[in-house]
């Protein structure tokens, strides 16, 4: 078990390295040790195995599902108008709504939420700033 969760880890690390942006960092690395720790569960047999591709899976759902959610929040905040993602079957939607723009940061702030087959699981509120920030305070 030390080594699995050795190699859940390192598969981690790797995915927060090479990831393009911070918030793509975070999705890969949140996919990655989740899709490893079940895989591992999952594959009796070969453990190692099972760890390794469900983090690799996990790792780019993560980062694929990060990548949504940053184009769909600054889609709203430009355009000023809600922006919807649906999966084709209907069972997924990502909603984007723009809520506020600071003009002194020029920071908008972007409510996302997320449905899975009419159950809201995320609810959260993004901040998108046309600039970048320097410090952490403004």
């Amino acid at each position: 078990m030390k080594r699995i969760l050795s190699l859940i880890i390192v598969v981690s690390l790797l995915a927060l390295t090479f990831g393009c942006t911070e918030y793509h960092a975070q999705g890969a690395g949140a996919g990655a040790l989740l899709g490893g720790v079940a895989g591992a569960l999952l594959d009796h047999k070969n453990p190692w195995r099972g760890g390794v591709i469900g983090a690799a899976i996990g790792g780019v759902g993560g980062a694929t599902l990060t990548d949504i959610s940053m184009r769909a929040s600054r889609e709203s905040a430009a355009s000023n108008q809600p922006v919807e993602y649906r999966t084709t079957d209907g069972a997924g939607v990502y909603r984007a709504d723009p809520v506020s723009y600071n003009a002194q940061t020029k920071c908008h702030k972007v409510r996302e939420r997320v449905w899975e087959k009419d159950q809201l699981v995320k609810d959260q509120v993004r901040e998108v700033c046309e600039g970048e920030k320097t410090e952490p305070t403004y």
